[in-house]
């Protein structure tokens, strides 16, 4: 096949946007990318940040599906459209949603459409935290251990306590709930015309990973276990699934009505979705017991091994273990944390309250000139604090910070956790604490690999992944610094997008397995860095007051 012939489609959807990339699927290179930020999310819709309630409208994920597309397919030129072979696409996870027989969201039907419980609950929506407290007192009592291919505590980021908590919060979806489908998995069905929930392929990256599911068990823990925990997911387990999928099978071909809309050929094979760290960590061109740290908003850090070095061997307080999840043929280990470039914008968000409330107020400028002002304060805070914070001295009584401004994912999944600053004085200003937060999200970057390395699974080096790695040379030689061994940064600045557009030249048939299309559409890498060993021993004296500290703040909220 000649090398210009043949072109795949990846769709990238994250928190706050979707982004799709066409890219030539024998060299991997990029012809065009797209991206569509959520117009009813952007507004703050259906959200409430003081209840952690994150809730997103299918709506902005199939008009992002369309523009995007479609925008991709017009800067790339006519001769491309008729030459795409397949689409694969990412999402957050566990977001899962209420869907009625034919796998309509709730909230696509006009009695639901402003009901946030009717909607997709975000990743980052931790409503369900009594719910995933009890899921984990309640695995305790049986003989076999339903959470031990999770790290062995559940969370609330993830699929049944989201699920056990819309049944109990809202008695109309309660009455109309068929089914419930996470994001990566309704995408794939929406584009192959789906109408019958009980086909809708699941992945195995979230069925393993969220909701239990496990080849040891012929598919999720069995009905007692959930009927015995509450009533209400009585018979549930039958209205779900008991077979996956690996993102390298297909889900099926485009349906007309779609192909006609984005004016690509019928034929075009969709491919099982997943979540996007897991492609990402593809895109990034993972390698077995390497690291691969995807960090955004949270971060996901994605290990492979091959199958055979680590049967029969679980690893305590990480969020899962599966086989063929990542990469199909090895276990696909996954941790991460819950805030990482959230963290930062929490902070950005504190110190713009008098740009964003008081400036508006201003009579000394004019409106137009206020509103630009504003925008252009808040677009160079982070960058400047950067700045600012590279030039501190650190020293071991300086200020330091706990980052779990959104709870804890891994080691040891626990969201009522809180962060917390200590060390401050008159002298501490707004870089001293940015400063002490970038450290904190590095330590808790290096938590992770002490788990990891304490359970008997090497990490050999750190592969950086995604907009903070691109586009924060402080904050990733502050985490070479603390973690004492370098860390690679992927030069794709889409990784996430070109897993999926990976995985779509495997399903397309360009390849028979995704290994070889890392191989012939890698991008390689443009960055690395190593650790300053001047700063490397401060930092492990430091790591160890932020871990007594954050001992402290989990007593004192437990």
């Amino acid at each position: 096949m000649d090398k210009n012939e043949s072109y795949v489609i990846g769709v990238d959807y994250g928190t706050d946007s979707v982004r799709s990339i066409v890219v030539n699927a024998h060299t991997g290179k990029e012809i065009s990318s797209s991206v569509f930020y959520y117009p009813r999310w952007k507004k703050g819709l259906f959200c409430n940040a003081s209840l952690n309630q994150f809730r997103q409208h299918p709506l902005d994920y199939v008009e992002g599906l369309e523009y995007t597309i479609k925008d991709c397919l017009a800067q790339a030129g006519s001769d491309f459209a008729s030459k795409v072979k397949g689409i694969s696409i990412d999402t957050t996870g566990s977001t899962p949603i209420a869907v009625d027989k034919s796998g309509t969201p709730l909230s696509l039907l006009p009695e639901f459409e402003n009901n946030p419980n009717a909607m997709f609950v975000l990743w980052k929506d931790h409503t369900s935290v009594k719910e995933a407290a009890e899921i984990n007192n309640h695995a305790s009592k049986f003989d076999t251990n339903y959470l031990q291919y999770v790290g062995g505590i559940y969370s609330s980021e993830w699929f049944w306590s989201k699920l056990l908590y819309i049944l109990r919060k809202d008695e109309s979806v309660k009455n109309n709930i068929v089914s419930w489908v996470e994001h990566c998995d309704w995408i794939p069905f929406l584009l192959t015309g789906g109408n019958d929930v009980t086909k809708l392929k699941r992945g195995v990256c979230s069925a393993g990973h969220k909701a239990l599911w496990a080849v040891e068990y012929d598919g999720l823990p069995p009905n007692d276990f959930f009927v015995s925990l509450d009533p209400l997911l009585d018979g549930f387990t039958a209205k779900l699934f008991t077979e996956t999928a690996t993102a390298a099978e297909s889900a099926g071909v485009i349906s007309k009505e779609w192909a006609v809309k984005l004016g690509i050929p019928q034929d075009v094979v969709i491919g099982v979705g997943a979540f996007d760290c897991h492609m990402g960590a593809v895109g990034g061109q993972i390698e077995p017991y390497y690291l691969s740290k995807v960090m955004g908003t949270s971060t996901c850090d994605m290990l492979v091994a091959p199958l055979a070095e680590v049967e029969g061997k679980l690893i305590k307080g990480i969020c899962g273990q599966v086989p063929g999840s990542i990469i199909p043929g090895m276990m696909g280990m996954e941790a991460g944390q819950s805030a990482f470039g959230d963290a930062y914008a929490w902070l950005k968000n504190v110190l713009a309250w008098p740009v964003q409330n008081i400036l508006p107020q201003t009579s000394l400028i004019d409106a137009q000139t206020a509103e630009a002002l504003k925008d252009e304060i808040i677009d160079k805070i982070i960058a400047e604090l950067s700045k600012e914070a590279n030039k501190i001295v650190v020293d071991e009584s300086s200020e330091l910070a706990i980052d779990w401004q959104n709870g804890r994912r891994t080691p040891d999944a626990n969201q009522l956790l809180k962060g917390a600053f200590i060390g401050l004085g008159l002298g501490t200003d707004a870089p001293k604490m940015f400063r002490a937060l970038v450290e904190a999200t590095c330590f808790g970057a290096k938590k992770i690999v002490d788990r990891f390395i304490e359970e008997g699974r090497p990490v050999k080096g750190l592969i950086g992944l995604g907009g903070v790695a691109k586009k924060s040379p402080f904050i990733m030689q502050m985490m070479a610094d603390v973690m004492n061994m370098p860390i690679r940064i992927h030069k794709s600045e889409q990784t996430c997008a070109l897993g999926a557009a990976m995985f779509a030249a495997t399903v397309a048939g360009v390849y028979d397995k995704v290994e070889d299309a890392m191989v012939a559409m890698g991008q390689g890498f443009d960055a690395e860095y190593y650790p300053n060993q001047e700063l490397v021993a401060i930092y492990a004296k430091r790591y160890e007051k932020y871990g007594e500290l954050g001992g402290f703040i989990e007593k004192t909220i437990a």
